[in-house]
């Protein structure tokens, strides 16, 4: 009886690891059962890139050695810049109107005016024709010192060049008898005679008359950009310009006709960027 009851207690002691180890698989089990929670990543905002500025349109008054001028651009940075509202380099279309004036032009009055009760007009002895020229051009210019920073002085490099257009308006002048007449061989001698001349006869007379000469220019210099905006342009200008005409061009009487101009110049430029 003591051997079957000592039998017993030694499978009851074998079979309690077991029970306990079957409960932990099953409850192991189970808990892989179980829904997994996963911690969400913070939503970053998105941030709003600013508009990047890539074109300008300016405006200039051009003081020339041989006249005056006024221009226009229209220009676009480089589509390869990396930072283009930086503005490093910037092609532009130019369009410009001048009048050209010879060195020997000097206005002046003539007291035949006052004689024949009229007011004074001023006119420029000997001169010949006025000469307009009207440009279209294509230009480049590239930043070579300064910070681009707004409110400081950058020195940029530009170049540019295309097609001229020549306008010559014949120059009339009013006589002392009433008549108004342009310079020509028959009226070389009146033309010239400073005692019959009243003065210029006015910008509009000889306007149906213009003669065009066709030709090509270029000019470089330097641009200094003072802007204390990226979105705006104030700079100014110093440079040199050449022109070349099919023909020679008549300014002056006695002086010697020539198809080319070279010119030093200063201007200033005024605009807005975006």
């Amino acid at each position: 009886m003591k051997g079957i009851i000592k039998s017993l207690s030694a499978i009851l002691l074998c079979s309690v690891p077991v029970m306990g180890f079957a409960q932990n698989s099953a409850a192991v089990a189970d808990s892989s059962k179980a829904p997994v929670v996963h911690a969400k990543a913070p939503i970053k905002p998105k941030i709003k890139k600013a508009k990047i500025i890539d074109r300008e349109f300016s405006m200039g008054l051009r003081l020339n050695t041989d006249g005056w001028g006024i221009y226009a651009h229209r220009g676009k940075t480089k589509s390869d810049m990396k930072e283009t509202e930086l503005f490093y380099n910037v092609r532009y279309w130019e369009l410009e109107l001048d009048e050209k004036k010879h060195p020997k032009e000097i206005k002046r009055t003539s007291d035949l005016s006052t004689f024949n009760d009229t007011k004074p007009r001023a006119f420029a002895y000997g001169k010949i024709n006025n000469f307009y020229t009207l440009k279209i051009g294509y230009g480049n210019r590239k930043m070579i010192a300064g910070k681009p920073d707004p409110g400081t002085v950058s020195i940029h490099w530009f170049y540019s060049g295309g097609l001229s257009l020549g306008l010559l308006k014949p120059y009339y002048i009013d006589l002392y008898d009433g008549t108004s007449i342009k310079y020509s061989d028959t009226t070389k001698g009146q033309f010239l005679d400073k005692g019959q001349i009243v003065g210029s006869s006015g910008f509009a007379k000889g306007i149906g008359e213009m003669q065009f000469a066709g030709g090509v220019h270029a000019k470089t210099g330097l641009h200094f950009d003072f802007a204390a905006s990226k979105k705006t342009v104030l700079a100014i200008e110093f440079g040199g310009n050449v022109e070349v005409y099919s023909k020679a061009v008549q300014l002056m009487a006695n002086q010697k006709d020539v198809p080319y101009f070279v010119n030093i110049f200063g201007s200033i430029q005024f605009g807005r960027r975006w």
